[in-house]
């Protein structure tokens, strides 16, 4: 739906500044996602570490012409010649308010009062996205849907997602996530849920609740005026919680036996079982006939709520979204893709289904939307885009009637070098087409989660001034991680500093597309002529090095090239001495134009721990007087940081002007205190084999640990060539098979290692977590008696790593 500005301004209640005639259809809070500038109203919000005010000459120059603005944009005007909004901006429209969160917030809900049609609002700790996306499977093939795109579910989700409806729209799925008190009336006013889903209640962001019960009674204030709510009726808490919140509407608690009976789910697990029966419950208040809900429960299909990065054959780069098809999931999919560096972008799409346009007008948008994100070549598969050839003007069409004769073409043979988006309804079975295009490995992959990274990020920033500057830690491939994707992520995220160990792993982000500064915290002096011809920046700790780096820059003409100067205050491993040798190091700094001081800094020994607090008391003030005279000898800015980490939320008051973060960035809290971190990195496997074997005997090389009973013992395709540790062998630790511990059993060999899953129910296929987001690496490094550090970076290069973004 489109409205003009001016009904916009009404709607908001904002004072206007331009009298450009417009039609507002596209609502925007990310200036990285900007597809279609002249129908788009750009909110500039103001979080923590960021103000999108910055953002709106950009973006003008870009095409945007109608803003949302806190403050009169004449302030923002003020650094451009002439001064005035009229003259820095011509033809745009700034409408004022008082918050730009509030004002996005009350538009979609101004939006919302205009259907009146079933509104289904899904709230809970766990499988909201999850309950949404089979609502969709179930209701989609007799109505149309609008739903949250992906996890659209916060205070800038939900009027994102609630802006989503239109004319065709039978009923819209919302889901509403909240992390503390108060953050759900604001949702509940844009949603207006007429039918309430409530789903499991559990630990995701409980530091900010007393009790589960307290969160519980948060999430049914959503609830408030809906019609009816739909719980767990088998769930005391859930079940009580109900009870207490006084709602008069009508209470539909489902029971897992009574439900389960009836229909045939292609599910095995608990979390996805109670979820599908709440789409079962859901379902029939809405109609849907028993029999035809039968056979949709029995095809519901898995969702993947993640874009996943893999590297694919012949250079490829792939970007699996192949469960779903729908306009709005292809926006989100082709702006990710946009973000990447590589210029050559493929995109392989499926007929899109249930969407609610007629199909001139959905094909019409789907070439708009592939000019916009610069997509080079379109792969179209199914009939009905097919019929719509002549809509498309890419540099490069193909179509194909169905995926088989796509994967027997040229066209697909010659796919090479390229990043390939592959997008399409389930029933065209593009899975078929990743597993064709990616490299073949072994069964065992490390998957990476980019937005636990950037949720890391964020937890940290939160911690830090917005003045502060942040490096992030990429040495050692990004903790095992995968330098480059993590990278592109940090930068995507303007981090101000990427941190190496050697001056070829900056190389590697630099031939990947990384622009970001980079740090060499170790530079070779073999190295010298890399970093300058790759843009990187070493770190100086000795006279040695710093004369041998004047000596190469001088030979190659270069002045003023950046440098990190570190003073040794107690680690006693690599740095100038703070007293003895910070007068020559000015001395020397000053008497030649080759380098220049970025930054100084140095390291604390034992920020981690309130035992080493009067030793990291008297390291940061060696520190704090070696740096101020460094930066009293010269004229421009030296950033000074000694905060890591630990130190990040441990010393706060010695932030300075810049943190480093490494460990804390990765999920593991290096104060030990419980910090709401997520591991990003999850090292998986799967079951290969299932044999019984009798008590007495032994398992593996060297007969080592007599088995004590009558065992199931499982063989896994993971062993020491791929970074698990012999000394985790014979029961020193464990992993989770279906969430339950199985203890290593005998010696782990080169390839494969076996596990007890006597007590666990289990087949050949099933996954296995060697370590990750419900077991931390932490617990691995404890029986080593080595730090998380090691076990992270031990992985093998052989392992595969799939990346993931919600």
């Amino acid at each position: 739906m489109n409205y003009t500005i001016e009904k916009v301004t009404t709607l908001l209640g904002a004072r206007r500044i331009g009298s450009a005639d417009t039609q507002i259809r596209w609502l925007l809070t990310d200036s990285r996602s900007l597809c279609f500038p002249e129908e788009t109203l750009f909110f500039a919000l103001k979080t923590q570490r960021n103000d999108g005010h910055r953002y709106i000459g950009d973006l003008y120059r870009r095409g945007v012409r109608n803003f949302v603005v806190e403050a009169n944009p004449t302030a923002i005007a003020s650094t451009v010649p002439g001064g005035s909004v009229a003259e820095a901006y011509p033809d745009a429209n700034f409408l004022v308010v008082p918050s730009p969160l509030e004002a996005l917030q009350r538009l979609a809900e101004r939006h919302r009062d205009e259907f009146d049609i079933p509104i289904v609002g899904i709230t809970g700790s766990n499988g909201k996205t999850m309950v949404k996306e089979w609502l969709y499977q179930v209701l989609s093939p007799q109505m149309a849907v609008t739903r949250s795109p992906k996890s659209y579910n916060s205070q800038i989700g939900v009027p994102l997602s609630v802006w989503l409806l239109n004319e065709q729209t039978e009923v819209g799925l919302f889901e509403a996530g909240i992390s503390q008190l108060g953050e759900m009336e604001a949702l509940r006013d844009i949603i207006q849920p007429t039918i309430g889903v409530l789903t499991s209640i559990g630990a995701p962001h409980q530091e900010n609740f007393r009790s589960l019960e307290e969160k519980c009674m948060e999430k049914l204030k959503l609830f408030q005026d809906a019609k009816v709510i739909i719980y767990n009726a088998d769930d005391d808490l859930v079940s009580r919680c109900v009870r207490r919140s006084g709602f008069k509407g009508k209470r539909i608690g489902w029971h897992r036996d009574e439900l389960l009976s009836a229909y045939e789910l292609p599910f095995r697990d608990e979390a996805s079982i109670e979820c599908s029966l709440a789409v079962a419950a859901t379902a029939l208040y809405l109609g849907v006939k028993p029999e035809d809900l039968r056979q949709r429960m029995s095809r519901l299909e898995p969702v993947a709520m993640r874009l996943e990065v893999k590297e694919g054959q012949h250079g490829c780069t792939i970007i699996n979204d192949t469960y779903n098809s729908d306009i709005n999931s292809l926006d989100i999919a082709l702006d990710f893709m946009s973000r990447r560096e590589e210029t050559h972008r493929t995109l392989i799409l499926s007929d899109i289904y249930q969407s609610g346009m007629a199909e001139t007008e959905l094909y019409a948008e789907v070439n708009a939307l592939c000019m916009k994100r610069g997509v080079s070549k379109l792969i179209a598969i199914g009939p009905c885009i097919g019929a719509h050839a002549s809509l498309f003007t890419l540099p490069s069409t193909l179509f194909f009637a169905n995926t088989d004769d796509f994967l027997l073409s040229t066209a697909f043979q010659q796919l090479h070098d390229e990043v390939v988006l592959i997008k399409g309804a389930r029933t065209f079975g593009f899975d078929r087409i990743t597993e064709r295009l990616e490299q073949k490995v072994h069964e065992t992959i490390l998957e990476v989660n980019l937005n636990a990274l950037v949720n890391n990020l964020n937890y940290y920033r939160s911690f830090l001034k917005p003045t502060t500057k942040l490096v992030c830690m990429v040495k050692a491939d990004a903790y095992g991680a995968g330098a480059v994707e993590v990278a592109k992520t940090l930068q995507e995220h303007r981090v101000d500093y990427l941190a190496v160990a050697v001056a070829d792993e900056g190389v590697t982000l630099r031939r990947n597309g990384i622009t970001q500064n980079i740090m060499v915290m170790n530079p070779e002096m073999t190295a010298f002529k890399t970093m300058f011809d790759y843009d990187l920046e070493p770190e100086v700790y000795s006279f040695r090095l710093m004369d041998a780096l004047i000596r190469a820059a001088e030979k190659e003409g270069i002045t003023g090239w950046p440098v990190h100067i570190k003073l040794d205050t107690g680690m006693h491993r690599l740095g100038f001495h703070p007293e003895q040798d910070i007068d020559e190091v000015i001395r020397r700094l000053k008497s030649q134009t080759a380098i220049i001081p970025r930054s100084v800094f140095s390291h604390f020994v034992g920020s981690d721990s309130p035992d080493f607090d009067n030793f990291s008391t008297m390291q940061f003030e060696r520190f704090d007087r070696a740096s101020l005279r460094l930066q009293a000898a010269f004229s421009h800015k030296i950033l000074r940081h000694m905060d890591n980490s630990a130190a990040i939320e441990h010393f706060p008051e010695r932030q300075l002007d810049m943190c480093r973060l490494g460990l804390g960035l990765y999920g593991y809290d290096p104060l030990g205190h419980g910090a709401a971190l997520e591991p990003v990195s999850t090292l998986k496997t799967t079951i290969l084999q299932l044999r019984q074997v009798p008590k007495d005997e032994t398992v593996g090389y060297s007969r080592r640990g007599v088995l004590t009973r009558d065992s199931v013992i499982a063989a896994i395709p993971i062993g020491y060539a791929d970074g698990l540790n012999r000394h985790l062998g014979r029961g020193a630790c464990y992993c989770l098979v279906n969430g339950q511990k199985a203890p290593y059993v005998g010696n782990i060999c080169m390839d494969v290692a076996m596990i007890d899953v006597t007590d666990i129910p289990c087949q050949e296929g099933d996954q296995v977590e060697i370590f990750g987001s419900n077991l931390p690496a932490s617990v691995l490094s404890d029986v080593l008696d080595t730090i998380p550090y090691e076990v992270l970076t031990s992985i093998s290069s052989r392992v595969k790593k799939v990346y993931f973004q919600d």
